[in-house]
């Protein structure tokens, strides 16, 4: 079975940082073939896309988190990270890890084209 697990979430102050991790494990293809992103869910919010990265390590961004937020993968470890920096109360979300097999595809952060999803990690900024 595909298992995507999140961590390093936590609480954190105005203008702090944290990291999140995302370890893929159980894909039926090479893990550079899988766009990997990250999203968040606030309360009685709709989810929305963070960022994205594709096998090659092309990135997008929400405007909302572009130049504080950094996406990476390791795909030798089968691993995305997220760095959040100058984290602002609007931050506070669960952030959700997810996959989608596209091979040359564009890079999308519409929540209905990805193919599996971890349970999430929450963050908190107060």
């Amino acid at each position: 079975d595909v298992q995507l697990v999140e961590s390093g979430g936590g609480s954190v102050q105005n203008g702090g940082s944290l990291r999140l991790s995302c370890a893929a494990s159980g894909l039926t293809l090479h893990y550079s073939i899988y766009h990997m992103a990250w999203f968040r869910q606030a309360p009685d919010k709709e989810r929305e896309g963070v960022a994205v990265i594709d096998g090659g390590g092309t990135t997008a961004y929400a405007d909302s988190v572009k130049g504080r937020f950094t996406l990476s993968r390791d795909n030798a470890k089968n691993t995305l990270y997220l760095q959040m920096n100058s984290l602002k109360p609007e931050d506070t979300a669960m952030y959700y890890c997810a996959a989608r097999a596209v091979v040359g595809g564009p890079q999308k952060l519409e929540p209905r084209v990805y193919d599996y999803w971890g349970q999430g990690t929450q963050v908190t900024v107060s």
